[in-house]
């Protein structure tokens, strides 16, 4: 099993080129689905779950290729497809229910074991079950199987009110896809706001969909009676590009994120500003970019997560790295999972002070961690490891980063090329 060996103390410099957003890609891997035309995506990361979500799309039938060197790939799903996720293909990826909207969509029937992923708390499929039956399908939950299909003498979903009794991003996103083969209109309230999701929206469109609304919590689908094929370029990964300004600011380091979108980062790059980093985001010939510096020790920041545009969970590990060894006391207070702590332990290990009590935790600043060997829990938790090693004195051993591999694209490459001393341990 890789490990990542760190000797902290070092400050990061230069420049890392941000990849395409696994949250963005695997939708829309799935949103290929919808037709029989060929899909082209660019910019699609090169992560384990991309791999798991294409080795799944190759199980039920499924033409895809890699080509280029910007991440592309091509898809074309026969109208002979194989309609089933088995068990052995998405038990390690909780993404794998996104198939469910547009099988059903397409091919009127569906056969989706219950996901995986990390274990950081409870991810019910109810909302995605009760969303789909609002549209007209019958599902039963069996031996691990949602098993789902269109009632006898139907050949399409039918459009509908759906309001999910709390915000889910890949809900949101299923019925997103499902909708837009629908018949009829279909509303969808309390939608997830997302990046990731307008983003996903805009390719349907570019694929015939019709759709109002995305980016707001009231999304409008018109169904139409066929999509087309499209070329697509993934958006960039806001949790990479958070983590990098995390990791950059910790070190204090001054480095140049290419194709990072600070707007998608608001509530990041505001506690990073208020610790005292210093932030410049714009535009110049290479596209989008953010700028971070940061010299002498950051001043801790509370925060509270929330749905977006709110503090993200996927950035709390990260961030609470940060505030591990800057100048103060912080209290986080995670509100979406409810075992997303469980880097804390390790942390500690690194010589952190932190204390927890159920959704809470609070950490008071001190003036440096000392390496250790620590295991990774969770993606997120891999990366505040990572951030806490490269400030640590001495060396760190992060075991355990298959979770990391799921969710950052080369991340100890691009780490060394601005200056890291970081090597992956076979």
């Amino acid at each position: 099993m890789d490990k990542l060996r760190i000797t902290g103390g070092r400050a990061l410099k230069g420049e890392v080129t941000i990849s395409g957003a696994k949250n963005a890609a695997l939708p829309e891997l799935c949103a290929t689905l919808l037709t029989n035309e060929a899909v082209n995506l660019i910019n699609v990361p090169r992560l384990r779950d991309v791999a798991t979500m294409r080795l799944l799309l190759d199980n039920m039938g499924v033409e895809t290729e890699t080509h280029g060197e910007r991440g592309g790939m091509s898809f074309r799903a026969p109208d002979t497809l194989n309609p089933e996720a088995p068990y052995e293909l998405v038990k390690t990826m909780r993404a794998s229910v996104l198939v469910l909207g547009p099988l059903l969509a397409r091919f009127g029937r569906a056969r989706v074991s219950l996901p995986g992923g990390c274990a950081i708390g409870s991810r019910p499929v109810d909302q995605h079950i009760k969303g789909m039956q609002a549209m007209g399908a019958e599902i039963v939950v069996e031996h691990g199987y949602m098993v789902a299909q269109l009632p006898a003498g139907k050949t399409r979903l039918h459009g509908a009110r759906i309001a999910t009794d709390m915000v889910t991003v890949t809900g949101t996103e299923n019925f997103l896809m499902a909708a837009a083969l629908a018949e009829g209109e279909t509303l969808l309230e309390n939608a997830a706001q997302e990046p990731e999701i307008a983003d996903l929206a805009e390719m349907l469109i570019a694929m015939g969909a019709k759709i109002e609304g995305h980016g707001t919590s009231r999304i409008h689908i018109q169904g139409v009676d066929r999509l087309h094929g499209c070329n697509h370029q993934v958006v960039a990964d806001r949790i990479e590009a958070g983590t990098f300004l995390c990791a950059v600011a910790a070190t204090g380091g001054d480095v140049v994120l290419r194709h990072g979108r600070a707007d998608h980062l608001d509530a990041v790059i505001d506690k990073l500003l208020e610790a005292g980093a210093e932030i410049e985001a714009g535009q110049d010939g290479s596209g989008d970019f953010i700028r971070v510096r940061a010299s002498g020790r950051l001043k801790a920041q509370s925060f509270r997560t929330t749905e977006y545009p709110g503090f993200p969970t996927d950035m709390q590990a990260q961030f609470m790295a940060l505030n591990c060894i800057a100048q103060g006391t912080a209290k986080v207070t995670e509100t979406i999972f409810e075992n997303r702590f469980m880097h804390v332990n390790e942390l500690v290990r690194l010589g952190a002070h932190i204390q927890t009590d159920g959704k809470v935790a609070v950490v008071e600043g001190i003036d440096k961690l000392s390496g250790a060997t620590v295991m990774a829990t969770d993606l997120r938790a891999s990366a505040s490891l990572v951030i806490a090693g490269l400030v640590a004195e001495g060396e760190t051993i992060v075991d355990r980063i298959y979770h990391l591999d799921r969710g950052y694209d080369q991340m100890e490459e691009k780490l060394r090329g601005i200056g890291a001393d970081i090597e992956r341990i076979k």
